[in-house]
């Protein structure tokens, strides 16, 4: 049986669009001589859609368009949808064949945790569905069924020997390979061959990666699409006989993996959001520096605009590196320097301030007033301004609202310090983009004389360590401690995490890249007196 795996990349909301992508898919199966195509989770609607699954008419467009795919598809299908019966909603797959709809299988687990909901939207299903293939046992699952062994079981138990999963997985760092060895574990568990077909692209905050994968019972991986693109990956399975390996692709790992997550992430933001430009401010620092390259790789340098806005306290070394940047990677360098505003505003204030010595309101000033300035180019030019602060820095509260956290999109909010640096270097060993001195500098804000980071904070390669086990791993302070953590400045990272709540509710989204990311994962409200 020949099996055809459709690893498209949707749009939530669009389901006139998504409707020509699974209908294309279809049509190049049936050309590669497919006797069953598979597409993503929910590839109908895009993933996930949220509270549009509130709204009657577009549960409704969405069970139309499937009616429109059963209708026209070249080739027999498996095609996620929402699906309503009576008051119920569903998280479906629906298999087509013959120009009509031929069954539709309810999702029976529904995950509720870390950025999944399902079960605000969906009812769970109860019932299997066993398709016929020319006498072969196809069993149909999606995405959670997979993960428990319980419905694989139930289906091996009524004679399933292929078992199909349509999947929406959202990547982090690592998760790929988890997710890989689970099925491989179903595969052997079950004695069966396990089909997994998983959505690829960005959606918000969430970037799905691909790697749709064929398993055979004895756990050899015959068939792997391709990580972060779109795919049509097509696979012969022979029931009862010995594997025949097919395209089988190396995995993407760490520092690649998480760059192409990074890039497939800004990417489609702004695509699938109607933008075609950027700006970044360019601080001569390793963030913008960093971001200015992630959005030159993602985009096109033609459509990246740097900014350099220099103050009374900016070095020139970090001028010329910001500048020494925009010529590197070939891109648009605007240079706007702030102390006309600065000193206006500072002006302005100082009836109100007299008698008072200056502190982190005049440094904050000057982030705001840059912050002011990109918002102006944005709206003048239409250009999407990326922020560019990393998950150190929105962990603790190192960020001036309305200043350096301005922007539509943020490409390393979920990127800790230390990881940038090595994201850095390791896209550097591709092709020199970010200029050495940038990677070797002491990191600074450059908004007081002598000013570096480690004024206000724990060296990066001390806090980082903290806060992955505070905020990734909700370990308690004692819990930190006896890890070999000093006491004081344990207590110290976690009240700065705490406080700092009502900023990054603020703030704008961004890439969700580790297991656990500001927003949808890590919900804490933000008047809240429990310290752990």
């Amino acid at each position: 049986m020949r099996f055809a795996l459709a690893q498209v990349n949707p749009t939530v909301g669009d389901v006139d669009g998504n409707l020509v992508l699974a209908l294309e898919a279809a049509r190049e199966a049936a050309e590669a001589g497919a006797d069953l195509v598979l597409l993503p989770e929910l590839v109908i609607t895009g993933y996930p859609p949220e509270d549009l699954l509130g709204k009657p008419h577009f549960v409704e467009r969405a069970m139309a368009a499937v009616e429109t795919f059963a209708a026209e598809a070249a080739c027999p299908a498996l095609i996620g949808s929402p699906w309503r019966d009576d008051s119920d909603l569903y998280n479906c797959a629906v298999h087509t064949r013959a120009g009509a709809i031929e069954g539709v299988y309810r999702k029976r687990l529904l995950p509720n945790y870390s950025v999944f909901d399902e079960k605000r939207y969906f009812t769970p299903g109860n019932a299997n569905m066993l398709l016929d293939y020319g006498g072969v046992g196809v069993g149909v699952t999606i995405c959670e069924d997979a993960w428990q062994p319980e419905p694989i079981a139930r289906l091996a138990s009524i004679g399933a020997r292929v078992v199909t999963n349509l999947s929406a997985s959202p990547f982090f760092a690592g998760k790929g390979v988890a997710r890989e060895r689970m099925l491989v574990r179903r595969a052997l568990e079950f004695g069966v061959w396990v089909v997994y077909c998983n959505l690829v692209g960005g959606q918000d905050e969430l970037v799905f990666d691909g790697r749709s994968v064929v398993i055979a019972p004895d756990g050899t991986v015959v068939g792997r699409a391709r990580a972060f693109d779109e795919d049509l990956l097509v696979v012969d399975v022979e029931v009862g006989s010995d594997p025949v390996v097919q395209r089988v692709e190396q995995r993407i790992e760490h520092e690649p993996e998480m760059y192409a997550a990074l890039v497939l992430g800004l990417r489609d933001y702004i695509r699938k959001n109607g933008f075609t430009d950027v700006v970044v401010g360019l601080s001569g620092g390793i963030d913008s520096a960093f971001v200015a390259t992630l959005a030159a790789d993602a985009l096109g340098p033609e459509r990246v605009h740097g900014v350099m806005m220099p103050s009374r306290y900016s070095s020139e070394g970090s001028l010329s590196d910001a500048r020494a940047l925009a010529q590197a990677l070939g891109i648009d360098a605007i240079e706007l320097s702030i102390e006309p505003t600065f000193s206006a505003a500072l002006d302005t204030l100082a009836p109100v301030f007299e008698g008072r010595e200056p502190d982190v309101t005049e440094e904050n000033l000057q982030a705001r007033v840059r912050g002011m300035l990109l918002m102006a180019l944005s709206n003048k030019f239409g250009w999407l301004v990326l922020a560019t602060g990393n998950k150190s820095e929105l962990s603790v509260g190192y960020s001036t609202l309305y200043g350096d956290m301005v922007g539509g999109f943020a490409p390393i909010k979920d990127v800790f310090k230390t990881r940038v640096y090595d994201l850095a270097r390791w896209r550097n060993a591709q092709s020199q983009a970010i200029p050495e001195p940038i990677l070797t500098k002491v990191p600074s804000a450059e908004l007081r004389p002598g000013q570096t980071d480690q004024d206000s904070l724990p060296p990066y390669d001390l806090l980082d360590p903290i806060l992955v086990e505070y905020v990734e791993l909700d370990r308690s302070v004692d819990e930190i401690v006896a890890m070999g953590y000093d006491r004081a400045v344990v207590e110290r990272v976690a009240a700065m995490v705490d406080g700092a709540e009502y900023k990054r509710r603020q703030g704008p989204v961004g890439i969700k890249v580790t297991p656990k990311a500001f927003g949808k994962d890590r919900r804490m409200p933000i008047t809240n007196r429990f310290r752990g």
